[in-house]
């Protein structure tokens, strides 16, 4: 792949990240959006809705994944990382997902912050920014061999 391509490739995908985290509050409905920003610790519960909830934090992921995905692939065109990175989100898909399920369905004030840590989890694109240095580095100690 041309080198300019692969750099404008990789700038759009990361705009896209970038879309995502700016129109949340019109692309998913989430009312934990605006109850952590608060005083969470303090705040009452928002009513929520669990299978909407669910479905709009599955929606975020899924987003968040093909971009992640798609920058994995240009920036390491290998078809056993590509194989590996779509494992490891499916595999932390179903992990999240599930924990998440599990403690909104019954919300205590003591599990708000690990609450807050799983979506984070899911809503933001954390395992690109763990898997691009981790592949960069397993690239490199190959070559060094």
């Amino acid at each position: 792949m041309h080198k300019f391509l692969k750099w404008g490739l990789l700038a759009l995908l990361v705009i896209g990240l970038a879309l995502i985290r700016y129109f949340e509050h019109e692309l998913f409905s989430d009312p934990f959006l605006e109850f952590f920003r608060s005083a969470y610790r303090s705040a009452e519960v928002p009513e929520i809705d669990t299978l909407q909830i669910i479905a709009s934090t599955s929606w975020r992921f899924l987003l968040n994944t093909i971009l992640s995905l798609g920058i994995i692939w240009i920036a390491f065109p290998a078809r056993k990382t590509f194989s590996f990175s779509l494992a490891f989100y499916g595999f932390a898909y179903v992990i999240l997902i599930s924990l998440f399920w599990f403690f909104i369905t019954d919300m205590k004030a003591e599990n708000y912050f690990l609450i807050f840590y799983i979506r984070r989890f899911l809503i933001q694109p954390i395992f690109l920014l763990i898997l691009l240095p981790a592949f960069y580095y397993q690239k490199r100690s190959v070559k060094e061999k």
